[in-house]
């Protein structure tokens, strides 16, 4: 629950408040008389009738009614303190700074427990505990540094943690990037990052609110009310980047240790990100860039032209670029040259343009007009302009300015001699703008924006699908377990998955009846053991009866074999498509080039079923190893819409059918005609 006396309250206390600066309790009422806070402050200090010049009162029962309370006291002491404020000074948010609570020891736990109970009781809100506080434009109710540059066209900030809070600011801060907002949740015990999502959702006015969301998030409590939110909210034209920590093993672990959270598999966090349309980022300083982007114009293409007067830079940007799938054009022809001939002798305008080291603002002025005017192919403009020390910058920075105050398309400053020219920077920032003092970040979190799908729609697909057939054949089946071929092949047949022609049987003489009816080549895969490769019981080409005839005795002995499959042999691209039930999120659909370059190579993409066509061509897409199926050097490509539309078929099957908790589809035989499933298995669990 967030109330207005947390966001906007007219009185706060700080019980713990201290003179000394360097503990909580003192650090956060500086932070707030330094903050221009304009409601009555108080603090609660019994061995203090002042602190820091505000009246300090010796017990909490001795304060007149006050909105917001901020605990910087021992854990133990909290539950009763808030008990008393709430019941007796209608007081209607707490922020508890304090540790020592569940994210240590069951008896912390325990008091979390009690405070969350009096909280509910009286409709208040509960930031923490074990966080940093909460600031925003009102007041600045945190104990740390550094306190960003607040306006209402800032950055909203949520946080799972408080120390990474902090350092996504300090990252921030060295960028020029302003906050609107940030929310150190901490161990989330009533608001939690979804929560605090909700709220600006369903609280949303296009006409003030901030519309960029960063967050920092290590536990996904709520995955469906997380897509819901950020999808809504970006919907309404907000921009949203996230850091999920806790992806690796190990990682899982770190995060546990911090928060007590339990990580979320990182395929699934993967697909929810793509279904909300949430772009994803991997450290503080690609997120703090990301956010960054968000404040500029939007990109409304991959083209890039890059003016800078130092190669390098321009070279390693370039590359990044091109790594994202990004564009950085060739320019030629007359106005190329009509450009080359205003700059000093010597100069490229090839793309990148270098103007030289000698070039000068008028330099760097014409060759980003002649990006925003007359190269037409140019969707933005990314500028590289440093010193070694031998010339002040303010110039050059004031034509920076200048041109992003007027330029149509984007344009990215990249100032990398943040200490050279240290003063000149901060000159550039303090007009407002932000700076991507790294040309290779920047690059890489331009492909991630660029890349990153719009927000799904939510409808199902349901053509061609047969819902009710696919409830009986689940109900119909015995046990738990990986299930029969036959109970395999009627799913994908209920789903309109296309399917090759096979035949079970352990019977030799059936088997070889079949293989003549269908003709040679033929595969033959025993049927049992789950890792049939891995025993010897798959067979490719298999020519003649004589050979099948073999192959059956010998697959037969196997342990586990109960029969043999038979199926013509097929030529094709192998792809893949697979899928797995991770709780809370629901199927994980994944896919990929299929056979052993799934476990090898592992390039898959995942998607959170239902899935819309829309995201399985996304999906599709967003594989390294997408030109393959393309089509690349003389090869044909394999036909796209219909490995979309199996993706997209395999998600409704599952959407329908949650007994099932695995399966995969390995290999797909795709030509440039049709795409047909070879070999799948299932395992449901009821």
């Amino acid at each position: 629950m967030i109330t207005t006396q947390l966001l906007c309250p007219q009185s706060i206390v700080v019980v713990g408040a201290s003179n000394n600066t360097h503990k909580p309790g003192g650090a956060i009422l500086k932070n707030l008389i330094n903050g221009g806070y304009q409601g009555e402050l108080r603090a609660v200090n019994p061995k203090e009738t002042e602190v820091q010049g505000v009246p300090s009162f010796a017990d909490a029962k001795e304060l007149p009614d006050t909105d917001l309370a901020i605990l910087a006291i021992p854990a133990v002491l909290c539950p009763e303190v808030v008990e008393t404020l709430a019941a007796e000074k209608q007081t209607r948010a707490f922020i508890i700074l304090s540790a020592g609570f569940g994210e240590e020891t069951q008896e912390g736990a325990l008091l979390e427990e009690r405070i969350l109970e009096t909280v509910n009781k009286y409709g208040a809100s509960l930031i923490g505990p074990n966080c940093i506080g909460l600031m925003n434009t009102w007041h600045h109710s945190v104990f740390t540094q550094p306190i960003p540059n607040l306006n209402p066209h800032g950055v909203d900030l949520i946080s799972s943690s408080g120390a990474t809070a902090v350092f996504i600011l300090e990252s921030a801060v060295t960028k020029g990037l302003q906050f609107n907002s940030v929310w150190s949740v901490g161990n989330a015990k009533q608001i939690g990052v979804e929560d605090v999502l909700q709220y600006m959702d369903e609280n949303f006015d296009v006409r003030k609110d901030s519309k960029i969301k960063l967050i920092y998030i290590e536990s996904i409590k709520n995955p469906d009310r997380l897509l819901f939110h950020a999808s809504s909210l970006i919907r309404k034209g907000c921009k949203i980047a996230a850091i999920k920590a806790g992806s690796s093993e190990s990682g899982s672990r770190a995060a546990s240790s911090h928060t007590g959270a339990i990580a979320s598999s990182d395929s699934a966090v993967e697909a929810l990100f793509r279904k909300a349309g949430i772009v994803r980022c991997y450290s503080r300083g690609e997120l703090t860039t990301v956010g960054c982007i968000f404040t500029l114009p939007e990109l409304k293409g991959k083209n890039f032209a890059i003016v800078t007067h130092a190669g390098g830079p321009g070279v390693m940007l370039t590359d990044a670029l091109s790594k994202g799938g990004l564009n950085v054009p060739k320019l030629e022809g007359p106005v190329a040259e009509e450009l080359k001939s205003k700059l000093f002798p010597g100069a490229s305008v090839g793309n990148p343009i270098d103007i030289l080291a000698t070039g000068t603002p008028e330099h760097l002025s014409i060759a980003i007009d002649y990006c925003e005017e007359k190269f037409e192919n140019i969707d933005a403009i990314l500028a590289i302009f440093g010193t070694p020390g031998l010339v002040t910058m303010f110039e050059t920075y004031e034509v920076l300015h200048q041109k992003m105050l007027t330029c149509k398309k984007p344009l990215f400053p990249v100032l990398p001699s943040v200490r050279t020219a240290g003063e000149e920077v901060a000159f550039f920032l303090e007009k407002g703008h932000v700076n991507f003092a790294d040309e290779v970040m920047l690059g890489t979190a331009l492909s991630r924006i660029i890349n990153a799908p719009k927000p799904a729609v939510p409808e199902i697909e349901l053509f061609g699908v047969d819902v009710p057939r696919i409830r009986r054949i689940i109900d119909s089946i015995p046990q738990n377990g990986y299930i029969e071929p036959h109970y395999v092949q009627a799913l994908l047949h209920s789903a309109g998955i296309p399917v090759v022609e096979e035949f079970v049987s352990g019977n030799k003489d059936e088997v070889l009846a079949f293989a003549r009816r269908c003709g040679f080549p033929v595969v033959a895969k025993v049927v049992g053991p789950v890792h049939k490769s891995d025993v010897g019981g798959v067979v490719l080409n298999i020519k003649g009866e004589q050979h099948l005839a073999f192959e059956f005795d010998r697959m037969m002995q196997i342990p586990e074999a109960r029969a043999i499959m038979v199926q013509p042999m097929l030529k094709g691209t192998e792809l893949f498509i697979g899928a797995k039930y991770e709780e809370k999120f629901g199927h994980v659909v994944l896919c990929g080039l299929g056979g052993i370059f799934v476990e090898v190579l592992k390039d898959v993409s995942s998607g959170l079923a239902p899935l819309s066509y829309e995201e399985a061509y996304s999906m599709i897409h967003s594989l390294r190893a997408y030109k393959i199926i393309q089509g690349t050097r003389g090869q044909k490509g394999v036909n796209e819409d219909k490995f979309a539309e199996i993706i997209v078929r395999l998600s409704t099957l599952l959407r329908f059918a949650t007994e099932i908790k695995e399966m995969d589809i390995n290999p797909l035989l795709a030509t440039e005609k049709e795409v047909v499933a070879v070999d799948a298995r299932i395992r449901i669990e009821k």
